[in-house]
């Protein structure tokens, strides 16, 4: 005797049904690859905390970008390690510094064939690692880093970026940039903004990737990992201010946060599978406690379940090319 409740299991019975019926499917196009480019090295540098990963050179970061492009990512998210750093981190805006460098080398490698995306933030600028500029007190001052941001924005929409991510969590910083964009005759450049980005425990091995030089935390301006419904006020008002895309991070422990979000928003909205939960897994997998290509695709399918349309994620390349295999 057959019974109506067995019916889901009959959805399950092979690879070819469960495909048919699955109600959540990944592309190459959905997921954001991460990169670091580092000034004055001549190899890779291998970022230990984050096997795999590496910091670039320009001709490996422009391999990098054109390998995304025939595997059919969405876009590239790139981070600069400059050779020198100071306390308001002017080399953010130098046109040849190593950041606005590698967005005009890899637009002229890859063209509008991948989103080339630009960090924008100071932290991998100043010599004391936080997002923005200090008062005499040693706190960030929002509005002088305002200014800056806004001289970033452009800076980098000269260099070619399709997309700016803001990532400081300052207050008004989407306001500020539009309004740069918009009077450097900017209008099509995107802003793809960190809008919900909780200060975490996981962002340890970025901060190796970046050579970060913080001490001491960002809880002051990064949301706190037990607040929930003040994500929903954070994205709302970057939305009013002209985010196009809006962003939560980290990723996997804030699923509750990104379905909120994406249950909400008008835009599209993107998640960050961070280094720490990059390197969880990595590790687990070395030490085989986990099957590796399993949990891969499962943590980047959950995120996409909980409501994302884009994934950023340091897998994108090797994970697109397992979804154009299968």
């Amino acid at each position: 005797m057959s019974f109506p409740n067995h019916r889901p299991r009959r959805l399950r019975t092979t690879p070819a049904m469960r495909r048919l019926t699955a109600e959540y499917r990944l592309a190459p196009a959905d997921l954001i690859l991460p990169a670091f480019i580092r000034e004055g090295i001549s190899e890779p540098a291998p970022i230990t905390s984050m096997p795999g990963v590496v910091q670039h050179t320009t001709e490996t970061l422009k391999r990098a970008a054109a390998e995304a492009v025939e595997l059919g990512v969405g876009g590239i998210m790139l981070f600069g390690i400059p050779a020198v750093r100071d306390a308001r981190g002017t080399a953010s805006l130098d046109p040849d510094g190593v950041l606005n460098k590698a967005i005009r080398d890899v637009r002229a490698e890859v063209g509008d064939d991948l989103v080339i995306m630009g960090d924008l933030c100071l932290d991998e600028f100043t010599d004391h690692g936080h997002c923005g500029v200090l008062d005499a007190d040693g706190y960030v001052d929002n509005d002088a880093t305002l200014e800056i941001y806004g001289q970033m924005a452009v800076a980098q929409a000269d260099a070619g970026a399709h997309v700016l991510g803001p990532s400081g969590m300052m207050d008004g910083q989407i306001a500020v940039i539009r309004q740069a964009l918009e009077e450097s005759g900017h209008k099509n450049t995107a802003i793809l903004a960190y809008a919900a980005k909780y200060a975490s425990a996981f962002y340890g091995p970025f901060r190796e990737a970046v050579d970060s030089q913080l001490t001491g935390d960002r809880r002051t301006y990064q949301m706190d990992a037990a607040n929930r419904r003040e994500a929903i006020l954070e994205v709302e008002l970057d939305i009013e201010e002209g985010a196009d895309m809006v962003m939560v991070k980290p990723a996997m422990s804030y699923l509750d946060i990104l379905a909120d979000v994406a249950a909400m928003s008008p835009v599209p909205v993107s998640a960050y599978q961070i280094s720490g939960e990059y390197a969880m897994i990595e590790a687990a997998a070395a030490n085989g406690w986990i099957d590796r290509r399993g949990a891969i695709m499962e943590s980047v399918l959950g995120i996409k379940r909980a409501g994302a349309n884009t994934v950023l994620t340091y897998w994108a390349a090797e994970l697109a090319g397992w979804l154009r295999e299968s």
